[in-house]
């Protein structure tokens, strides 16, 4: 861990878009808007979950963007503005610790 830092400023966003080309470009939004260091895409999974009442399967793009506590407001905003869907997952996953090298590369990229 970085001195002067809290274990828990840094943290991952579990998500899913319903397509690659979504996915890429909310990534990209994310990563150059600086609300994220990384997004790393799945390209193709398959859902099965309930919604309205009905049980859907759908195929997805999964999304993992990794970013600090800071960022997290923000990149929530924009990722809502740019999603298409009307209630899109966006769980936030602590990370208690990581390599140093790199969790400092990733708290210089949102900064």
């Amino acid at each position: 861990m970085t001195p002067g830092t809290a274990p828990d400023d840094v943290v991952l966003i579990y998500t899913t878009a319903g397509t690659l080309v979504e996915a890429e470009a909310i990534g990209a939004l994310l990563v150059e808007g600086r609300h994220a260091a990384c997004v790393n895409i799945l390209p193709q999974m398959r859902s099965i979950y309930r919604w309205n009442g009905a049980v859907e399967r759908s195929d997805e793009a999964v999304m993992i963007v990794k970013t600090t506590r800071a960022k997290l407001e923000p990149a929530r905003i924009a990722f809502r503005a740019a999603h298409s869907y009307e209630t899109p997952a966006f769980l936030v996953i602590e990370v208690p610790e990581g390599d140093a090298d790199y969790l400092a590369w990733l708290r210089g990229q949102v900064a």
